[in-house]
């Protein structure tokens, strides 16, 4: 099936760009949701028109998905955990946790954005890249330390 974006989504492309998607998708999610229309010769010429607002937007989008990158390449998180065996971790970290403490310093991402390819599980010091925009991905250093036993 092919769809124009209405707007920009990850895995498919930029807004205003044609793609070919499965049925299901664009029937059951992409319409549905106004994120895409069919690829119609009509609706080929709507969006011919609306191209440079379009490419404005993008323009604003990227502009300040750069603005973000410089302020979040300098950020370091630091996560405590609970320890065992003086290295590995009870649990994992997850961009879940990163999330959070990327909002404790008043720094806004979504989770989907922050690229981590599995669960962190031991201490150390860590580069994580978050995807901002499509070619924006800066990195942040995240710090797991061993959170300190509590005394009874």
């Amino acid at each position: 099936m092919k769809v124009i974006l209405k707007e920009t989504i990850d895995t498919l492309g930029i807004a205003g760009t044609e793609c070919t998607v499965a049925p299901g998708y664009g029937r059951n999610y992409l319409l549905p949701q106004g994120k895409a229309v069919l690829a119609t010769p009509q609706n080929r010429k709507v969006m011919e028109q609306t191209k440079a607002k379009l490419e404005l937007q993008i323009a604003k989008e990227r502009k300040l998905a750069e603005e973000l990158a410089d302020k979040v390449k300098d950020v370091v998180c630091d996560i405590k955990a609970k320890v065992h065996e003086e290295t590995y971790l009870y649990g994992s970290v997850t961009t879940h946790d990163i999330k959070n403490s990327l909002e404790a310093q008043e720094v806004k991402v979504e989770r989907r954005s922050i690229l981590l390819a599995e669960p962190i599980k031991e201490i150390g010091e860590y580069k994580v890249p978050i995807r901002l925009y499509k070619d924006v991905e800066p990195e942040i250093t995240v710090n797991i330390l061993p959170e300190e036993p509590e005394e009874i």
